[in-house]
């Protein structure tokens, strides 16, 4: 919900305030620009104004709430709010209160939250909170008998006093959080197309790194289906970032997988594990990437075991960033269907038959090298080799 006459969109951010005046500039440019490829993406009208602290989006009556869904899907943004603007004089704030009041507020209780960000004022955000809820009370007293809780409103007017307007608006519609995109290097992101790789390649994207999305081909072992729900994945994360090209390199891979199932038993799973990571750093070197991002989470399956994660990391000197490390699989399928690519997840696919009859969850690296091919990451360099270039 958002007042009448709300044409403009409060921008707020997080991070971005712990970084020095100079960086922190060049973060909001970034962010500016990726909420301007956003609303572009989404034929929504409207100017993105860089502003200290406090970006807007200045759009119509009729696209403000398609406008503050976008900004709210941007990285790096906290929450965004469409807000009705008005000057900083306190006798049209108040009347300002009055006509929202009077269209929206109909019943339940209430609370003024106001925030004076500029001190030369003659009023300070108590005054403003006071006499505000004294204008809201008065304008519905007459239809129904309204209630203050100021712990937990049904209903919240949120006023916010700038230097030059102030923003009235009823709701924050809660963002991402993070860092602007393309304030990070660029990462590896091995995806599968299962529920949790997309998460783990979002969860970079929130931190501000570009990611390059890999799908290794397991030939017979992977399938059509295999792959689609991959670039599907990719390409609803790619919905997030516009202006950023997200092809995917599309690896061979099936006659290694189809060598491991014949010849390994035991450790087989992680010996894939560091198939995968090789060739993740081979593209790397390439493509000037600095880091490979993964869904594991501790003990979710065999091979991510502490021990077994510590064996195959040792594939590559490359840093492989796990977020979902420590997260609960119900918290990676919620956030899955909240960003859009649980549903792909759940396409059938044939890769289980990888994985050996008997698990290895205690691995130690010297055996399994024995039992491993001798040539496995020569393979690994050989198939980033011949790796194609595809649109999701």
């Amino acid at each position: 919900m958002h007042p009448p006459g709300a044409d403009t969109v409060l921008v707020r951010h997080g991070d971005l305030n712990t970084k020095s005046a100079h960086v922190k500039r060049q973060m909001e440019g970034l962010l500016v620009e990726n909420v301007e490829a956003l609303l572009a993406d989404r034929v929504i009208p409207g100017d993105v104004q860089h502003r200290w602290n406090r970006p807007l989006i200045h759009t119509t009556e009729d696209a403000v709430a398609a406008a503050t869904d976008a900004a709210a899907e941007t990285f790096g943004v906290v929450s965004a709010s469409a807000c009705r603007t008005v000057s900083t004089e306190k006798a049209q704030i108040l009347e300002a209160l009055d006509e929202i009041a009077r269209e929206c507020y109909d019943g339940g209780t209430f609370a003024v939250d106001a925030r004076r960000a500029y001190r030369e004022l003659p009023y300070d955000s108590e005054d403003l909170a006071r006499e505000g809820g004294t204008v809201i009370w008065e304008a519905v007293e007459d239809e129904f008998e309204p209630a203050v809780d100021l712990d937990d409103p049904d209903l919240t007017f949120g006023i916010e006093v700038r230097e030059d307007a102030t923003f009235l608006y009823l709701e924050q519609v809660s963002g991402p959080g993070g860092l602007p995109l393309g304030t990070q290097e660029r990462v590896i992101a091995l995806i599968s197309g299962g529920i949790d790789s997309p998460v783990a390649a979002y969860e970079l994207m929130r931190r501000g790194s570009p990611v390059i999305p890999v799908y290794v081909d397991l030939g017979a072992y992977g399938g059509v289906d295999h792959e689609a729900r991959a670039m599907e994945a990719v390409r609803t994360l790619s919905k997030y970032a516009p202006n950023v090209d997200m092809p995917v390199y599309k690896v061979p891979g099936g006659e290694t997988v189809d060598l491991l199932v014949r010849e390994m038993e035991n450790g087989r799973m992680l010996s894939l594990r560091r198939f995968f990571f090789r060739i993740a750093e081979e593209l790397a070197d390439r493509i000037d990437a600095h880091g490979i991002v993964t869904g594991e989470a501790v003990g979710q399956k065999s091979s991510q075991t502490i021990q077994n994660l510590g064996v195959t990391s040792r594939a590559t000197d490359l840093p492989i960033h796990r977020p979902l490390l420590t997260r609960d699989k119900q918290d990676i399928v919620a956030q899955a269907r909240k960003i859009g690519t649980f549903s792909q997840a759940t396409i059938n696919a044939g890769c289980n038959r990888v994985a050996p009859n008997r698990v290895e969850t205690n691995a130690r690296l010297e055996p399994l090298l024995e039992n491993e091919p001798d040539d496995l990451f020569e393979r690994a360099a050989a198939a980033a080799a011949n790796a194609e270039l595809v649109d999701p």
